[in-house]
């Protein structure tokens, strides 16, 4: 592994597509490698696009705009860290030897939307799954509700990330709404949804599955410890690390967990959810990149699953390793504005443990992730208490 000098002839570069809170934290891992890092995202002054030696603002579905950029920059890799890309110039660009996409092509093509990776985890691989369907119509996804999924299910777009256009049905009355909001809450309106039946489930974890390379340069995979997390309208809210669970049913989740990263193959992190009731474990959904629940570990493990996807992507060795019970919660914007102001950091960052992220995003809405509260502690217990503690210091208000 040989890695250049940024910003000359001999640098290695790598391209994000998707610069967002999470991209921003990779691009800074990247950057203490060593590595040359070009921003891209679909509006100006994207937390990553901040930090980057070079930023793009394009439509990253259009295969012109992509290419134009990737043509320019010649990335020796390509990081993809949302949904909305267009995968099949991604396809030429790996065959014709352009750039290597990380994880892997495959991974970001079948995670891109639902219908892919629900078929591989459940018809190929025999992953034991929730009921589903997917629905092309308002009047499709009636009909799947009423003959197979039955009430109570979810409703979310093929194509979304952070719980966006998902609802919880509970009502014939309800479809149509949930149709609409799914259509507006995906990443690109393909006009397919899926409806799943509810899991009677004790807690939800996302095991952060790391594919790297070992000493002898073979492809090996390790788990962090077990993150619980909850969400609220399926957005997430708090997250927590480690999860208790019984070893039966962590046991299950790790191979679960490998039996679909290794069909998705390639390097690098993959946030794999999963729902457990006591001993039994089910495959939700996997996203190749970092984990927004896993923002936590960032105060939990010696290395972040930031630092652990770039080095993987590099083939350089990983630690997953817990370095002490850590907790992660969400700061909202709390208001339609474009300019907010954040009051009681320095109060909240007296409390033990505890360290904040403010992303830095230009605008901010309601319910749009603005900063993040991380606490680490002897105990979850205790990283809990004292990050809901730092929340209630801090005041996010508008500049008069």
């Amino acid at each position: 592994m040989k890695i250049g000098t940024p910003l000359s002839p001999f640098a290695t570069k790598v391209m994000l597509l998707g610069a967002g809170e999470l991209g921003k934290e990779v691009i800074i891992s990247f950057q203490r490698l060593g590595i040359e890092v070009i921003a891209v995202d679909r509006y100006n002054n994207a937390p990553g696009q901040q930090v980057a030696h070079r930023s793009y603002v394009i439509d990253m579905t259009n295969e012109s705009e992509l290419r134009e950029v990737i043509q320019k920059e010649n990335p020796d890799y390509i990081v993809p860290e949302i949904e909305a890309i267009n995968t099949e110039f991604l396809s030429e660009v790996v065959s014709e030897g352009q750039a290597k996409v990380f994880p892997s092509l495959r991974a970001v093509q079948l995670t891109m939307n639902r219908e892919g990776i629900r078929k591989l985890a459940s018809e190929e691989l025999g992953l034991p799954t929730s009921n589903y369907g997917f629905a092309r119509s308002c009047r499709d996804l009636k009909n799947l509700i009423l003959e197979k999924i039955n009430f109570p299910c979810f409703v979310k777009p093929t194509m979304s990330s952070s719980g966006k256009g998902q609802s919880l049905v509970r009502s014939e009355s309800e479809i149509e709404s949930a149709w609409n909001y799914a259509a507006s809450g995906g990443r690109v309106d393909q006009g397919i949804v899926i409806a799943e039946s509810l899991i009677d489930f004790d807690y939800e974890i996302t095991l952060l599955t790391v594919r790297s390379k070992d000493s002898k340069g073979n492809t090996c995979t390790k788990f962090c410890d077990p993150i619980g997390h909850l969400q609220e309208n399926g957005d997430y809210i708090e997250s927590f690390q480690p999860q208790p669970m019984s070893k039966k049913a962590l046991d299950k989740s790790k191979n679960i967990a490998k039996l679909i990263t290794d069909a998705l193959g390639g390097l690098g992190i993959f946030g794999v959810e999963l729902f457990v009731k006591k001993d039994d474990v089910w495959f939700s959904e996997v996203s190749p990149r970092p984990h927004d629940t896993g923002m936590v570990t960032m105060a939990s493990q010696t290395q972040s699953e930031f630092e652990l996807h770039a080095k993987a992507i590099l083939g350089l060795p990983v630690d997953t390793s817990l370095l002490r019970p850590g907790a992660s919660k969400v700061i909202y914007g709390d208001h339609d504005a474009d300019e907010i102001y954040f009051e009681g950091v320095d109060q909240a960052l007296q409390i033990p443990g505890i360290d904040i992220r403010l992303f830095g995003k230009p605008k901010s809405f309601k319910k749009r992730r603005m900063g993040v509260i991380l606490a680490s502690s002897d105990t979850v217990k205790a990283a809990i208490n004292n990050a809901k503690k730092a929340s209630s210091k801090i005041k996010t208000k508008i500049k008069a």
